[in-house]
């Protein structure tokens, strides 16, 4: 019975070990560059499991160890990813074949998180294409400057929570990713939802916007590993019904859009913010149910919260840390504002083009996005311009590495000098279009990236024009990043001094 137990554990043993032979060989079988630093059973990702990196990181070092390979072999686990990092490449699954790359490789599930189920990120087909129609009405020109109205009165609640910190201090010590996730949770209760976010309260509120945006993406270190496994692994969740989103988050967005919807069905005079886009959408015709509109809200919460703050924060960082481009940008913004009347407007946010340029270098510079993953929907062979081919099939999954591609000698001069002027009007024709992906790019590319850009150069043109920005001790540097946020994100965060000019 023994010797029998001990050849049944022994040929078990032998499959397993043909099975892991036959699963970690793939790239070199299909003559692919594998990254260093597999491991049997989990492949590269066991800095991420051990949250000791984040999975940007593993990719962005293979990218660096494979700098002369249009693309790379990497495994999630058992299962075999490519790593494209040629813009050529970027440009085939984008746009130029988007058909047989049309769905992204993180997925929710719907049971787990209905909310977010629905945002056209995660969807496809015609749920996607109707969900995106939604929301590309919602920030076209003509209604970006309906929800300017609401971005200016928060701008007012930011500069008043300043004035009100500087009254006893010459200088105001704060973490920036706090200070500018309070404007951006402001900015989505009032111009989103048409409601008070509580964000500049003096004293804190458990219900503030900002207050729920840390609920969902802060999370403690283990809900965070929980949730980058579930990234990595999504069939796992199928199982175990992780929610992103807890259970009274989706209960208070749900109850704010059926309230409000009821009220302003009955108003007369419209307001200027996001769910009243949405009834104008359904008087012209489209039928849309609590469900659509709540899931609406949230995609409008999730896409401005988190993304902008954390654009904001690294941008703030950078002009503290360059006090020479905050000096110009200042002016411009001040002789800007001057020629409108002393007002901030919707129109001369537009001609601050040194404005755009901070932003896009600060955007290449910490990319807040480390990475892009999308799905093989039809098959597709690629081939790189070093000889490199490979045919991939419906299923497989694709790396596109933003934030190293953001760093690359090979599309960038001086990748690691914080330049701005790379992007003015006469270096900018020189730039590789994929080699810049802040917002993605393609029929995917990111449906709210003007809101996003409106409320960034606001909250930016606001602070600057009446305080300076002088970085604190308390950031750690170089930084190190989180290894169990959705964004990229400093540890220990990026703190500065501000103080009124």
């Amino acid at each position: 019975m023994a010797s029998a137990f001990c050849t049944l554990v022994a040929g078990a043993l032998v499959l397993l070990c043909f099975y892991l032979y036959a699963k970690f060989t793939y790239w070199k079988r299909h003559g692919i560059p594998t990254a260093k630093g597999w491991y049997p059973l989990v492949g590269h990702v066991l800095p991420v499991i051990t949250a000791r990196k984040h999975v940007f990181e593993v990719i962005t070092q293979a990218c660096k160890d494979n700098k002369d390979c249009s693309m790379i072999g990497f495994y999630k686990g058992c299962k075999p990813v490519l790593i494209i990092r040629e813009a050529e490449l970027i440009k085939s699954v984008l746009q130029n074949n988007f058909s047989n790359f049309h769905d992204n490789g993180l997925k929710i599930e719907p049971d787990a998180d209905p909310l977010l189920a629905k945002n056209p990120f995660f969807n496809s087909g015609d749920t996607w294409m109707l969900g995106r129609k939604r929301l590309t009405y919602a920030f076209s020109n003509t209604r970006l400057k309906i929800l300017f109205a609401g971005i200016c009165g928060v701008l007012k609640k930011f500069e008043n929570f300043l004035e009100r910190r500087l009254k006893s201090n010459t200088r105001y010590e704060v973490e920036l990713k706090y200070l500018f996730s309070k404007f951006t949770a402001e900015v989505v209760a009032n111009a989103g939802l048409g409601v008070e976010g509580l964000c500049f309260e003096d004293k804190e509120h458990a219900t503030a916007f900002d207050k729920i945006g840390e609920t969902v993406f802060k999370p403690s270190l283990i809900q965070g590993i929980l949730g980058q496994l579930i990234i990595l692994f999504p069939g796992v969740n199928s199982i175990c019904k992780f929610p992103f989103v807890q259970k009274d988050i989706d209960h208070l967005f749900r109850k704010i859009v059926t309230e409000n919807l009821e009220i302003r069905r009955k108003e007369s005079t419209p307001r200027n913010d996001f769910i009243q886009l949405m009834i104008d959408l359904e008087k012209s015709g489209d039928s849309l149910d609590i469900e659509t509109v709540a899931s609406d809200a949230f995609s409008f919460y999730t896409d401005g919260y988190e993304t902008s703050s954390a654009t904001l924060n690294f941008t703030g960082y950078l002009l503290a840390a360059y006090p020479a481009v905050q000096e110009k940008l200042r002016n411009e913004v001040k002789s800007t504002i001057e020629k409108h009347g002393g007002e901030l407007t919707f129109e001369s946010l537009k001609e601050m083009t040194y404005m755009d340029q901070v932003i896009k270098e600060s955007q290449r510079y910490y990319s807040v996005v480390g990475f892009l993953s999308k799905l093989c929907t039809e098959e597709f062979e690629f081939k790189g311009s070093d000889g490199l081919s490979y045919r991939a099939t419906p299923g497989s999954e694709v790396y596109i590495p933003t934030y190293a591609i953001h760093r690359d000698p090979k599309y960038w001069t001086d990748p690691d000098v914080f330049d701005p002027e790379r992007f003015s009007d006469e270096r900018k024709q020189t730039i590789e279009k994929m080699a810049f992906l802040p917002f993605g790019e393609g029929p995917r590319m990111c449906v709210g990236m003007r809101m996003a850009l409106l409320q960034i150069k606001a909250c930016l043109a606001g602070l600057l024009r009446s305080y300076k920005l002088e970085l604190s001790p308390k950031t750690k540097l170089p930084f190190k990043f989180s290894p169990t946020t959705l964004v990229v994100s400093p540890v220990g965060g990026c703190w500065v001094y501000i103080s009124k000019l």
